[in-house]
């Protein structure tokens, strides 16, 4: 009985780790592309002509709430990292050199 409780507190601590905060910078490259969804919708749009003269057309459209409710993306990330990692951002999102916004 002792080893079955020993185990099962094992994988409850193993459990509430996983959900756990994570590495900051983690986090930051997680909230990322929430930042960039709430700057402005993202998508593909596909034409072609195969062998015989057939056709295909696809697109592809991702829209955010985020983006619908005109959320700062800089509040968004910040947020996120917050949420995600229990700490600020390092460098705010608009100073990142990789932010084109």
């Amino acid at each position: 009985m002792r080893g079955l409780s020993a185990s099962a507190a094992l994988t409850l601590a193993a459990l509430a780790a996983a959900c756990g905060p994570v590495p900051v910078e983690q986090a930051e490259a997680d909230c990322f592309r929430q930042a960039q969804l709430a700057s402005h919708p993202r998508g593909t749009v596909s034409l072609g002509v195969g062998t015989g003269g057939a056709r295909y057309a696809g697109a592809d459209i991702t829209i955010s709430s985020d983006y619908l409710m005109g959320h700062d993306p800089a509040q968004v990330y910040a947020s996120c990292v917050q949420q995600e990692s229990g700490q600020p951002p390092r460098r705010p999102l608009y100073d990142r050199p990789d932010w084109k916004g």
